[in-house]
């Protein structure tokens, strides 16, 4: 079902109570749907805690399901113990042999994925569409979905592999697996206001999803915002992981490049290196994210423990 824009921020702008009703309305229907064969896609986040505590409000028994990448932050893993009828997966690879075989995930998957798919190929005209886009021979209108952004193009340079596939292979994988084996479908608790791709996702696709197999979803807080998951666990005195105490309000993946060169952006690493050192010496140096770093614009790195390679900045031409 195709949502308009007007009606994503209509519902945005409802209120916390309105916006559970809404939600709950939605949880029933994909359980309905699916005769029960549902499951929530837990992350320990606060989201899909919040999203856990609303579907087992109504279905107390409804599994949640935990994919233990060994990407997740110590208290996190903690707090996804703490909670019964918990089902764990695991990715077939590790997150070092992915980045091994497929590459490092860096600036978003957008970007990863064009410069994979242009290093990965050997026709000349996808090289060049990657570069330059083209022009559609019907409509006229420039074709850019896939290329590899001008600021970005010098990272095509570096040393070392990059790739979208992590998220595919340690997560996207095993809930595949897990759906396709069990005949269950997610609940999942993104929402929209997270991202521009989620924005776009939802006005596609609405909250129940009813795509092709295993990628059938239910998105049932997507109008929420961020505000409105803190208000709820506020009200019913939810407790949440730790995590969020010390100074981290994204428990994704702790490895994961991706958005770096947003603001705040580097503050999850420069956070790691006080909070768990150990696992910042470990991704910094037997992971190589330091060296992977330092491609990365100056003004994004510059001061941040000795990240910034000045000799590749002369390379990178001054671009950002």
């Amino acid at each position: 079902m195709r949502i308009e824009r007007w009606q994503l921020a209509q519902r945005q702008s409802l209120s916390l109570e309105a916006k559970v009703a809404m939600t709950l309305a939605r949880i029933r229907a994909w359980h309905a749907h699916w005769h029960g064969q549902t499951y929530v896609a837990f992350s320990g986040g606060k989201d899909s805690t919040v999203l856990l505590d609303l579907v087992r409000s109504v279905y107390p028994s409804t599994p949640a399901v935990f994919a233990n990448t060994g990407l997740e932050y110590p208290e996190v893993i903690s707090f996804v113990k703490s909670y019964e009828n918990v089902v764990w997966l695991r990715p077939k690879l590790s997150f070092k042999a992915v980045i091994e075989k497929y590459g490092y995930p860096i600036v978003s998957k957008n970007v990863s994925m064009a410069i994979s798919r242009y290093r990965n190929t050997k026709r000349e005209d996808q090289r060049q569409y990657r570069l330059h886009g083209r022009v559609d021979p019907v409509t006229g209108k420039k074709l850019t979905a896939g290329v590899i952004p001008k600021r970005w193009q010098y990272l095509l340079k570096a040393p070392f592999k990059i790739s979208e596939q992590c998220c595919d292979v340690m997560k996207k994988g095993p809930f595949y697996s897990y759906n396709k084996e069990t005949g269950r479908r997610p609940y999942i608790g993104t929402m929209a206001s997270d991202s521009n791709g989620r924005t776009v996702d939802y006005l596609r696709k609405g909250c129940n999803f009813l795509g092709s197999g295993v990628k059938s979803s239910s998105r049932p807080m997507s109008f929420w915002f961020e505000d409105d998951v803190w208000a709820y666990i506020r009200t019913r005195g939810l407790k949440y992981a730790e995590i969020y105490d010390k100074g981290v309000d994204r428990t994704g993946c702790m490895f994961c490049m991706f958005g770096m060169h947003t603001p705040g952006g580097i503050d999850r690493f420069e956070n790691m290196k006080v909070t768990h050192p150990k696992l910042y010496t470990y991704c910094m140096e037997q992971l190589g994210l330091r060296e992977v770093l330092k491609w990365y614009p100056s003004n994004v790195t510059e001061g941040i423990h000795g990240m910034v390679n000045k000799e590749k900045e002369v390379d990178h031409g001054g671009q950002e």
